[in-house]
Order: structure tokens, then C-alpha cells, then sequence
């Protein structure tokens, strides 16, 4: 009989497992969960101490038959899945499978061969032949507070998505979901989004006097007050005041203060930093950074060395490091870097009072194998992901930076009268850990301006020479909308989620298109402005920020055996419930709103009104009757709860290179056969592409051509659906260039052919009387009569044979080659 069979969740990770363990051991997948709470139905008896009903997944029958029949032949079952809440609830019910008592569900029972337990649960922090080795002269029992802790989230989650949802399908669409965690994420966007939208731009003035000492170099200092009072500077009179009077002035160093400051290292990852260094410096997204930290987890193949895994667990919140890899990355500094860059003892950092004690940092399994070593047996994408997390943990064991920081404040002198003027600057006086890593950051801060300005040798008393005056308006900004990064340190600081569970936040509320991205900038839809709106207002405890928070920390107490889960769930649904129960009465139905405007429709001069309908809400003509055939249809879009696309941190965006959210390259504009689109440089190995309406803004190019309507320019727009000719002035004036073909309407004899734009993105050719005259021809029409069925007009074709003049009479059989016809221009296949 075998040794052992050893379950872990990937084929990868079995992989290299099995390489460590050698002859006698059986390493299988179960795929990830094998178990789960039903789809057709809640799962969860609430009325029975929240009684859980599990069912093998639909699919993994066959998975579960391999492996029953693999354990039936081995002495011991080795449950090795990840070192986490999740691994564990999968450890636990493949012991519910797997074990004698799998008929007997409800209670767990041992399975004992020959005195000790048949059934082991195994963790590592790293898959390295020493980490798997020590695991398995160490198996324990199954962790029942994880598996609680585990089941907890779950039962939450299926509680408020399964009673929740069918509320957004009754009175907004259906399709719609709510979730625990995804609407207060959602909710941070859509606040922030308002508080833009809300935001008054205030403008002040900054006044910088460009001076030179008795030693190069000049310098700029900016103006603070009068005397040792702070003075802000309102407006433009106020500055010409300032200004003049300094014209006079005598300029006289006040005082020169010097320190030396130091810059600690950073600690090295947990699961949200490596999420935002890696958004903001490689431009990966969290889901694309965390499946490429899996790959190194799990193992890579290195040549003679075979498959080996280069990180450590990368679902963490701890920044604890083994004693062994402290001890290696430190030989290695002392001997690569030199010991002027090594502290006399291993740097520590403070834990989060929730970080789990038994997990390490991110990190490399080993320290001495730097990214050039490893680089020609990595994808691009992976070396950039490995490089970043061996370098911030080599920089995480170095000595600080240090910093000789200088600050100069001076008078500028008229009479007894004297304005105050400052500047600082920063010189590099040892690199320390930046030798190795520098931290990304949101934006520059005062520590860039200081390193920009380079000082001069001065001292207290010494004249000064103004050369330049330089005062400038500014105005405040509002709030930048969240990017992936920024979100992921909001959720992390309010405590809401987990690190494990952000990319999956992130990934839903996407595709249940909440949010768009825009110059990769969140941005909420309308569906998910009303979508909150309506859950907020309804669920006033469920969907609040601190108790979101709140109940993650009772999870946390959960695993540590502090709090039984379902006392926890108990108290939720305490809430839960009179909050369900008031959203049933209370919720308005968006499905049948009809909110009165101002405006007047453009058909018939009736009053429109606003209505929702299967793409969100519009204007129609509130004389519309649905039992009147005759009675006016006219709609249109509604712009009102459209994002302000112009705002600084879009157009800023806007303005720079897009970035592949896959690999990182440039995105660059092409042209398909549906028009124009972007797509990743790095074709054929990435295939990224996205259509112009799901991100980066496309500028407005201007044209010399007036607007027939109201005069002002033309510009060329690219909406949905490709480019379109309209006036620089909408929404005052709304007019948009038909493209006429020249044709007169076969149909209604009055209007004019047009070329127009499918939602799909085909073109076809209609009547410019629609909706009126509803004439369409997928061909493009020509003024020329059928010369065998007397058919009024001929259309253009192609087909296989080549492009042809055809008669649109299915009865005639008219057809003639069209050696002068211009083909649609092809897009790649593989980038369709």
C-alpha cells in the first residue's frame, strides 16, 4: 500500500509537490472547492441555527469519484490546499468525502488506521522541497475556527445575494446582484464620483521669487506671509499688491536651518501592497498580478532544477519573515552590497492586529536567486511581477536612506515691513535601501519637490538678488477618482474585504457593469448609481461602511476561536432581516418611473418626461400612448448622470500612453472592420483589445467646417459606435452630420439616403425620415434603375466572387461586376 495520497487544489502546485516527495506519495488536484452551497436554492436553513447544505459541485462528480477511489488504496490522505480560510473549508470537505463518515455528513469523524489519524491536514508558506519536507513531519488535525470562519463569509454572502437580488430584478432589471462586500466598494466610487460632481473650485495664487545668492546656483523660494504670520494669496488684485511691493524689496536671509533625515525601508509585501505597487508601476491589474503570483507560487520549471516555486503563500496580511530567510538575505546583502548597507540587526515591522500570525510576507523562496538568474525561464510578465517582489524584500533587510535636508526661510524687507518667503531642499547623502527599491506612490508629494530644488551654500545675514518675480494662478481640485490601486488601499485602511478577496471586488463590479474605466479611472454607470442609491437608502445598516468593517473584524475572531459563527450570523441577520423587510415596502420601483422634465419634445412640443427602461433611463415624449398607434414616439438619451469626462484626472490620463491591463504594454489605436479600436503592441503573444467606449477617452479633433444650425465648428467625436461628425456646441445645440450618399428614399420618395452605424458596428444605409419612413438596405443603395425588373434603385455587394452591382428585388436575378467598388477594410481575426 502507498504511503500516502497528498490532494492540494492545481495541477501546478501537484506538480512540484510530487517532485519534493519522490516515490510513494500520489499528489492529485480537486480542482479548488469540490463543495459548495447549492444554485437553486439558499442552502442555509435560518430558522436551524443557519444549517448548512452542501453539495458536491455539478461537474466535480468525476473528480470526487478519482479521488475516493485513489484513497481507498493508501494508508494516509494528505490534505495540502493553501494556507488559508479557503483552503481550509476545501481541506474540510474532501475530508467529509473522502472519510468513513462521508455518508454520515453532518458530524465529523475521525478515521483512524492503526491508532492515529488517516486523515492529515499539511500547510506550507512556500513550496520548496525544506518547506513540504518539515510540513509533512508536522501534519495536524483540520482547523475548525477557519473552516467556520470560512463558512461564515460564505453564508453571509449567499444570504444577502440570494434575498437582495431578487429586490434589483423587481424594481430595476433583471440580471442585477448585490453583494456584502461589492456594494460598499461600489459605494466608495459613487460617493467620490459625487463629491466631484459637488465640488467647488476655489482659486488662490502662489508667488515663487527666483534669487541668487554670492554662489550659484539661483534658486526659486515661495512666498508664505507677512512677518512670522502664514498668508494665503485669494486672488489676482491681492498678488499685484504682493508683487509690487516686492519689486522695492530688500532680500535678506532670515535664518538657514540643517538636519539630516532618514528614510526607512519599506516592509516587504502582503497581498494588498504587492496589488498596488503592481498596478502602479508594472500597470497590472490586481486580477492579472495575483494570477501571475499564483504561477511563481506554485512552481516554475528552471531548467536542470526543475519545477520550483520562487514566492512564498502570496494571500497574506503579514509581514513576518522566517528566521532562515532572514539569515540568507542578510549574507546576501553583506557580501553583494557591502556591510555599510546592513543594520546591525534584521529590520522588524509592526503586524496588523488581524494579520495572521502563521503566514509570512511575500517574499522569494530564496533571496540568492536574483531576477537575472531566473529571467530566461520566465514570461515577461512574470520576471516583472518576481523582479518587484525580490526587490522590495532585498530593500525590506537594508539600512535607511539618508538625507541631508536644508531649509532657508528669508525676509524680503521694506522698511519695518518684512514678507516671508521659504524654500527646502533635499540632497542624497546615502542611497541605503533605495539602492535596491523605491515604493510607488500616488502622485508626487513634498519629499519630490524637495529633491528638485538644488540649494546653494548660505548663511543667516547674507543679501540675496531678486532676478524674477513668478506669481501664478491655481485653483483646488477636487478628489481624484479611484484607480485600481488607490480602491484597493481605501478598502484595506476602512478594513473592508480582505487582501484574498480584492481582486474578486474589483472583477464583479466590472462585469456587472457598475463601474467602466477611464484612463484607468473608476468610474460608476447609471445603472450603478441607481443600483446604489436604492441599496443604500434601503439596507441603512447591511451596506454601511463601519459595519462592513465591523463584521470582517468578527470574522477575524471567528478563526481565532473567540466568537461561534453562527452567534455572529445570528446578529447580522437581527439587521438583516428589518432591513430586508423595509426594502420590500419601501423601495422604489425604477421600472416604472416617469419623472417630469422641462424640456419639450422636438417632435410634437409636448412636455418629455424621463423614464427607465432595458439600458437605463431616456427622455420620452410623455404623449406617447401605447394604445395609440398615432401618438407621438420620440425619445432620446438622457446625459444627466453621465461622469464629467473633462475633469483633471481623466483628461490627465487622457493625455498619457494607455497601458495593456494584461501585460503592460502601450495600447495603441487601430482600425477594424467595425472601425477603430485599441489594442495591446505586444500582438500576437498578447491579444488585448478594447472598443473606444470601454475606457480611454478619445479627444475631439476640430474641423473648419460650421455648423449649419448655430454656427460654431464641426468636430469629429468617437462614440459607441465608431466616429461621428457633430457641433462642438452640444448640448446647446445637439445637431449631428448625416452621411448622405446622395440617393433620394426608394420608399417614402421624400427623404435622403444615409450611411449609419449598427449597435453592432456593422454600417447599413437608412431613410432620414426615421422613424417616420423605416427604409433600410444592408448594401449601399445607387441612383440607377434595374435594367431588367425596372427596380427604382441598384445596391452594392460582396461576395465571395468579388464585389458586384446587384438588383434588391429577390425575384431578379440582375447582377454585374464592380471592378471600381472599395472593400470594407479587414480587421486581424485574432484581434476582432
Amino acid at each position: 500500500m502507498a504511503k500516502g495520497l497528498v490532494i492540494v487544489e492545481s495541477p501546478a502546485k501537484a506538480k512540484t509537490i510530487q517532485k519534493y516527495l519522490g516515490k510513494g506519495f500520489t499528489v492529485e488536484a480537486s480542482l479548488g472547492h469540490v463543495k459548495d452551497l447549492p444554485k437553486s436554492t439558499l442552502g442555509v436553513d435560518i430558522d436551524n441555527d443557519f444549517e448548512t447544505e452542501y453539495i458536491v459541485i455539478p461537474g466535480k462528480e468525476k473528480v470526487v469519484a478519482k479521488l475516493k477511489k485513489l484513497a481507498s488504496g493508501v494508508d494516509t490522505i494528505y490534505l495540502a490546499p493553501d494556507p488559508d480560510r479557503e483552503g481550509e473549508a476545501i481541506a474540510a470537505h474532501l475530508a467529509e468525502e473522502l472519510g468513513d463518515g462521508a455518508k454520515k455528513k453532518k458530524k465529523k469523524k475521525k478515521d483512524e488506521v492503526n491508532g492515529h489519524e488517516r486523515i492529515r491536514r499539511v500547510t506550507f508558506n512556500e513550496i520548496t522541497q525544506r518547506a513540504v519536507k518539515e510540513a509533512f513531519e508536522r501534519p495536524r488535525d483540520i482547523d475548525r475556527h477557519l473552516v467556520d470562519a470560512q463558512q461564515a463569509r460564505r453564508v453571509l454572502d449567499r444570504i444577502v445575494g440570494y434575498q437582495v437580488s431578487p429586490l434589483l430584478w423587481d424594481k430595476v432589471r433583471r440580471g442585477l446582484s448585490a453583494g456584502r462586500v461589492q456594494t460598499v466598494a461600489l459605494r466608495l466610487i459613487v460617493e467620490r464620483e459625487r463629491e466631484i460632481k459637488a465640488f467647488e473650485k476655489k482659486e488662490y495664487w502662489t508667488i515663487d521669487a527666483h534669487l541668487a545668492g554670492p554662489k550659484p546656483p539661483a534658486f526659486d523660494a515661495r512666498f508664505l506671509g507677512k512677518g512670522e504670520e502664514k498668508i494665503e494669496v485669494p486672488n489676482e488684485e491681492e498678488s499685484q499688491k504682493i508683487t509690487s511691493a516686492l519689486e522695492k524689496a530688500d532680500w535678506v536671509v532670515r535664518t538657514v536651518e540643517k538636519k539630516e533625515r532618514r528614510r526607512n525601508a519599506t516592509p516587504p509585501f502582503t497581498t494588498s501592497k504587492l496589488q498596488q505597487d503592481a498596478s502602479r508601476k508594472l500597470r497590472f491589474s490586481v486580477k492579472r498580478a495575483m494570477m501571475i503570483a499564483q504561477r511563481l507560487y506554485e512552481g516554475v520549471e528552471l531548467g536542470d532544477e526543475g519545477l520550483v516555486g520562487l514566492i512564498t503563500y502570496m494571500r497574506t496580511d503579514s509581514t513576518r519573515v522566517a528566521p532562515e530567510a532572514l539569515t540568507e538575505v542578510r549574507e546576501y546583502i553583506g557580501q553583494n552590497y557591502g556591510p555599510q548597507y546592513l543594520p546591525e540587526s534584521p529590520n522588524t515591522y509592526k503586524e496588523k492586529k488581524e494579520a495572521q500570525a502563521a503566514h509570512e510576507a511575500i517574499r522569494p523562496t530564496s533571496a540568492l536567486r536574483h531576477p537575472d538568474q531566473v529571467k530566461q525561464y520566465l514570461k515577461e510578465d512574470e520576471l516583472k511581477v518576481y523582479t518587484l517582489i525580490w526587490q522590495r524584500f532585498i530593500a525590506s533587510q537594508m539600512n535607511p536612506a539618508v538625507f541631508d535636508q536644508t531649509t532657508i526661510d528669508i525676509d524680503a524687507k521694506m522698511g519695518t515691513d518684512a514678507f516671508w518667503f521659504r524654500v527646502t531642499g533635499s540632497v542624497e547623502k546615502f542611497d541605503g535601501f533605495l539602492k535596491v527599491y523605491k515604493e510607488s506612490k500616488e502622485g508626487k508629494d513634498e519629499e519630490d519637490e524637495e529633491l528638485k530644488h538644488k540649494l546653494p551654500a548660505l548663511e543667516a545675514g547674507q543679501k540675496l538678488t531678486l532676478r524674477e518675480l513668478k506669481p501664478e494662478q491655481h485653483f483646488t481640485e477636487p478628489p481624484p477618482r479611484y484607480n485600481e490601486a488607490s480602491l484597493v488601499k481605501e478598502l484595506e485602511e476602512r478594513g473592508i474585504g480582505r487582501p484574498s478577496t480584492y481582486s474578486a471586488i474589483l472583477s464583479t463590479i466590472q462585469e456587472r457593469q457598475y463601474v467602466t474605466k477611464t484612463g484607468g479611472k473608476f468610474i460608476p454607470t447609471e445603472i450603478g448609481l441607481v443600483v446604489t442609491d436604492l441599496l443604500v437608502e434601503n439596507f441603512t445598516d447591511i451596506f454601511d461602511i463601519q459595519y462592513t468593517a465591523r463584521l470582517e473584524e468578527e470574522l477575524d475572531e471567528i478563526e481565532e476561536g473567540k466568537e461561534g459563527w453562527t452567534d455572529a450570523l445570528a446578529d447580522f441577520y437581527k439587521k438583516f432581516e428589518k432591513d430586508l423587510r423595509y426594502a420590500q415596502k419601501h423601495m422604489e420601483n425604477i421600472k416604472r418611473m416617469e419623472k417630469p422634465t422641462d424640456e419639450k419634445c422636438e417632435r410634437c412640443g409636448s412636455p418629455l418626461v424621463i423614464k427607465w427602461g432595458k439600458h437605463g433611463s431616456f427622455y420620452a415624449c410623455s404623449a406617447y400612448d401605447k394604445e395609440d398607434l398615432n401618438s407621438c414616439t420620440f425619445t432620446k438619451e438622457n446625459p444627466i448622470n453621465l461622469p464629467d469626462l473633462d475633469s483633471a484626472d481623466v483628461q490627465e490620463t487622457g493625455a498619457a500612453d494607455e497601458y495593456c491591463e494584461n501585460c503592460g504594454r502601450i495600447m495603441v489605436l487601430k482600425r477594424g472592420r467595425f472601425g477603430q479600436f485599441m489594442a495591446c503592441t505586444g500582438y500576437p503573444d498578447c491579444k488585448t483589445t478594447r472598443r473606444l467606449d470601454q475606457g480611454k477617452k478619445v479627444p475631439d479633433i476640430p474641423l473648419d467646417e460650421k455648423c449649419p444650425k448655430c454656427d460654431r465648428n464641426m468636430v469629429i467625436r468617437h462614440g459607441r459606435y465608431g466616429e461621428f461628425t457633430s457641433c462642438s456646441g452640444y448640448p446647446d445645440c445637439k445637431y449631428v452630420k448625416q452621411n448622405y450618399i446622395g440617393v433620394k428614399c426608394p420608399l417614402c420618395k421624400d427623404g435622403d439616403l444615409v450611411e449609419k452605424k449598427a449597435r453592432k458596428g456593422n454600417t447599413f444605409y437608412g431613410c432620414s425620415n426615421y422613424p417616420k419612413c423605416k427604409f433600410t438596405s444592408a448594401g449601399k443603395p445607387l441612383a440607377e434603375k434595374c435594367p431588367s425588373c425596372g427596380s427604382e434603385y441598384l445596391v452594392e455587394k460582396y461576395l465571395k466572387s468579388g464585389p458586384v452591382i446587384a438588383c434588391p428585388n429577390k425575384e431578379c436575378d440582375y447582377e454585374r461586376p464592380n471592378p471600381d467598388a472599395t472593400p470594407p477594410q479587414q480587421q486581424p481575426a485574432a484581434q476582432a
